[in-house]
């Protein structure tokens, strides 16, 4: 069985392992995709810290990972077709946006399934990006008393 989940996968964090780790479970084969920084760029405020292919490296390097590509379109349907996945994994802000419509209706139409989980309560790389700017501005701030 083969399982699909997409996403950023900036500043790998112990939620993204746990993600991962469970598509794992699910299935004999975890395939993931990574957003490139244009397509972060069209739904996101700002672009992965870590490049591109530093993301892929990271996720090749799990023992949970069978397969990492690049995906440079807001578009999942040709992955899942291409790669015959038979579980699409997302996380719990998934929308309705129209390119998640549609590899749902693609995976539906094919007797494929799609499982949503909750993320990490802990962290996310939203969260490490906020507590590296509080760090990074109180530094400075120290630093401007003492100029």
């Amino acid at each position: 069985m083969l399982v699909y989940t997409v996403g950023t996968w900036d500043l790998l964090h112990v939620g993204h392992l746990a993600i991962l780790q469970y598509c794992k479970s699910l299935g004999d084969t975890v395939a993931v995709g990574v957003a490139s920084d244009e397509v972060v760029a069209s739904y996101k405020p700002n672009i992965p810290v870590v490049p591109l292919e530093q993301r892929m490296e990271m996720l090749r390097a799990l023992r949970c990972v069978d397969i990492v590509r690049p995906y440079y379109e807001l578009e999942y349907a040709s992955a899942c077709k291409e790669l015959d996945v038979d579980l699409f994994v997302i996380g719990e802000d998934w929308g309705k946006q129209s390119h998640n419509i549609e590899v749902e209706r693609f995976l539906k139409a094919a007797g494929k399934f799609i499982v949503q989980v909750d993320y990490h309560s802990r962290t996310s790389s939203t969260k490490i990006k906020q507590i590296i700017n509080y760090q990074f501005n109180k530094i400075s701030t120290r630093k401007n008393r003492f100029k």
